[in-house]
């Protein structure tokens, strides 16, 4: 641009940037990083035990069932939980007790004690995506609230 203008003339002297609205995006804090990363391990768990159940570990018909399509539904937030969009994480936290029903069920149901045991892990997790949903929700709340004041 300075060899196009006239000699004696340049651009205008630039401002500093302001600080507050250059800054890169923070990293996320170890806690939120824990939380995404416990939700994301969660839901993954849930992924290979319902198919490793339904297909293989516990099926309730030999050589397999349908029921293994029930982890489709799992599928669907993977993306959003690796994005780390915050919708996803306060969904999934509502809808994981569907899950979380169904192996409370089949725990105390079940005539096998394989099948029984694959249901208390199923509560584990599911549990243990609860709990990271709405804690990593709570912490980016807070973070959020904390960037604003």
């Amino acid at each position: 641009m300075a060899g196009i203008m006239p000699s004696g003339l340049s651009d205008p002297p630039r401002a500093a940037p302001d600080p507050a609205v250059s800054q890169p995006a923070a990293t996320p804090s170890s806690s939120v990083a824990t939380t995404r990363l416990l939700a994301v391990g969660s839901l993954v768990g849930l992924i290979v035990l319902g198919l490793a159940w339904e297909l293989w570990l516990a099926p309730i018909r030999p050589g397999g069932s349908l029921l293994a399509l029930k982890v489709l539904p799992l599928v669907v937030p993977l993306a959003g939980l690796l994005k780390n969009r915050m919708y996803t994480y306060r969904w999934v936290s509502l809808m994981i007790w569907l899950y979380f029903t169904e192996g409370v069920v089949r725990a105390y149901s079940d005539a096998t004690t394989t099948g029984r045991v694959l249901a208390l892990i199923e509560v584990a997790l599911c549990l243990a995506l609860f709990a990271a949903c709405a804690w990593h929700v709570r912490l980016r709340l807070r973070r959020a609230a904390q960037a604003a004041a």
